[in-house]
């Protein structure tokens, strides 16, 4: 095993570039993907891309409430949404839009942010300073977009990279929603049927996970069919992050399409190779050719 340190112009730009490196495997922004993708593609290598993801949970009105706060509050909160299958998103159907919300807003109020070697955090910090920034600036984009911050948003005052976990009452078209924010910020919205849901749900460009919290089987086979989650994983009645260990893990569009683990996943490491052993003192040609005597 060899493991180079560097800068993504140290050594990244080197082994995107160099034809002695057949396969390169990258995880990180959907930018950081179409550099690479390209750069590999000029040199007729192979790219395998795992990129951005901007999941979303959809709740029917017969979801189990209890369940979808645990699933939501550990998706967006848990590793202060800085995990590539954090839940970014979340869907209510308007007969429980206000009950959920409700619930979470007191959830958000209970959670403990501080140093996570400390056994009663519940939140850590932004991985730096210009992570921090970036959420500052999400939530002014949010502001003037028209969302509305049911609770957190800001940055604390404290030793280290802290800020608050964050819910936004978001309106469709916000163009923010689109973009992924490597930050602990959840957009809620709502909706009357699951094909306004999926359609919602869809509308991004990133594809990596995504759930549905419903106890009807029809629910359930829409969102996994043609017509339903256009992601690479699709959950039921658990949430976006944690449970994709194992799977054949990654995701459409923009997301790159690359798989990491799972079954197929080795397919992409190996060079592939067709043998024909002939152990015969015969020759036999295609299609019954006679050639020659």
């Amino acid at each position: 095993m060899s493991l180079l340190v560097g800068s993504s112009r140290d050594v990244g730009e080197l082994l995107i570039h160099d034809r002695r490196v057949p396969l390169v495997s990258a995880t990180g922004s959907c930018h950081m993907g179409r550099k690479v993708g390209e750069a590999v593609a000029k040199r007729l290598g192979r790219s395998l891309l795992e990129l951005g993801g901007n999941n979303g949970i959809i709740a029917m009105d017969d979801a189990d409430p209890g369940m979808v706060l645990r699933a939501v509050l550990f998706g967006a909160v848990g590793t202060t949404g800085q995990r590539c299958t954090s839940t970014r998103r979340l869907f209510l159907h308007r007969d429980i839009a206000s009950d959920i919300t409700g619930r979470l807003v007191k959830a958000y109020g209970q959670v403990k942010v501080g140093n996570p070697l400390d056994p009663d955090t519940l939140m850590g910090p932004m991985v730096d300073g210009s992570a921090v920034e970036t959420y500052s600036a999400a939530l002014e984009t949010i502001r003037e977009q028209g969302g509305e911050v049911l609770c957190g948003g800001n940055v604390l005052d404290q030793t280290g990279h802290y800020v608050e976990p964050t819910i936004v009452k978001a309106k469709p078209g916000m163009e923010i929603v689109g973009d992924e924010t490597f930050a602990p910020i959840l957009y809620l919205f709502e909706f009357d049927s699951l094909e306004d849901a999926i359609a919602m749900h869809n509308s991004v460009d990133q594809g990596l996970s995504s759930s549905i919290f419903t106890r009807d089987m029809q629910s359930v086979e829409r969102f996994l069919s043609a017509v339903g989650s256009d992601c690479g994983i699709a959950n039921v009645n658990i949430g976006t992050s944690g449970a994709e260990i194992g799977g054949a893990f990654g995701g459409e569009k923009d997301t790159g399409g690359g798989r990491e683990a799972g079954s197929d996943s080795w397919k992409a490491y190996m060079r592939r190779q067709t043998n024909t052993l002939n152990w015969s003192d015969e020759l036999p040609l295609a299609q019954g050719i006679q050639f020659g005597d």
